[in-house]
């Protein structure tokens, strides 16, 4: 299998029910991609029983020990009762492999899209995080990284220069602009220290949240890391008026270190650093051009430096 140049062209539909049922799980044939880039995820329909959610993962991403702690942890938080879909354990093991690919299993659990203008919702979605956090602050991960300048910035910075999306004449201007993000965001957050560092979700959007009449519940540990506690609530509130929401229920589980929402505007920034770099790593993907074509347009790259110089002002301005 020749993972660099197109990592999942021979997981198959009959190898996805075949590592199914070597799993110990009867597929009924019913099988359904669902959306995810990075990692391919289907819901396979077993014999007299639910679907299941079968997730194969991307190979060269994360070590199996790695993994294994982003298993661990989800399984801890559904241990604590929390609402995370966690892996299912088969003969002991949660990450199994099947001809070549790594893969789990996960219970199907379905759900609608969150509705985060509620006050009402966001403070229930404060209480869970609060408690997830809660059980992320008991030990720390070792295989799976922080959220930091050099996995932000300077890794997918140079993932970008590396890659023929950048045009030539935007190559200097990139290099100097993410150089001078990258020592303001060091300046940042060492300005902010000591900040606690806890196991995280890592990538808490709403997409990654799903709600039913019980509820929410959480998906996709994936990115999961360690991290500053705001990393798992910016995303979710879309204005201040939200974010005090989310806060108000984070304080009835949790105390919050106010001096954590100094980072939400470099979080955001790195964020985007981050995401560019994910997709110029990723390009050879067949999925990845056509999911994300704009990004093969000189234009997309001019918007993107102009938003990266805006930052750097934004952040010289905090800085002195």
């Amino acid at each position: 299998m020749d993972a660099g140049a197109a990592p999942y062209a021979t997981l198959s539909p009959d190898l996805i029910l075949d590592a199914v049922a070597a799993a110990g799980h009867e597929p009924d044939g019913r099988m359904l991609a669902l959306g995810s880039y990075e990692n391919r995820v289907y819901q396979v329909g077993i014999e007299d029983a639910k679907p299941l959610i079968a997730k194969f993962y991307r190979p060269g991403r994360w070590s199996d020990a790695a993994i294994d702690e982003e298993h661990d942890f989800a399984l801890e938080l559904a241990r604590a009762e929390l609402p995370v879909v966690a892996p299912m354990v088969i003969n002991g093991q949660t990450l199994l492999e099947h001809a070549g690919f790594r893969f789990s299993l996960y219970p199907r659990q379905g759900g609608r899209s969150p509705e985060l203008e509620s006050a009402e919702n966001l403070a229930w979605m404060g209480r869970l995080l609060a408690r997830i956090h809660g059980v992320g602050s008991r030990a720390a991960f070792h295989e799976r990284g922080s959220i930091d300048v050099d996995t932000f910035v300077h890794e997918p910075s140079r993932a970008v220069l590396g890659s023929n999306l950048l045009p030539a004449t935007l190559r200097p201007r990139y290099a100097d602009l993410t150089e001078r993000l990258a020592d303001l965001l060091d300046q940042r957050l060492q300005a902010c220290a000591p900040i606690r560092h806890i196991r995280l979700h890592g990538d808490c959007h709403r997409g990654n949240v799903l709600w039913t009449d019980a509820g929410p519940h959480f998906v996709d540990l994936d990115d999961a890391r360690m991290g500053p506690a705001v990393q798992d609530l910016w995303m979710l509130a879309s204005t201040p008026a939200s974010l005090d929401s989310l806060l108000e229920g984070y304080a009835e589980f949790r105390d919050f270190d106010f001096a954590e929402l100094a980072l939400i505007e470099p979080l955001r920034i790195m964020r985007q650093v981050h995401w560019a770099g994910w997709v110029a790593l990723r390009w050879h993907d067949p999925a990845f051009p056509l999911a994300f074509a704009h990004l093969g347009e000189a234009r997309w790259w001019e918007e993107h430096c102009n938003d990266l110089a805006t930052a750097i002002d934004l952040l010289r301005e905090s800085v002195d």
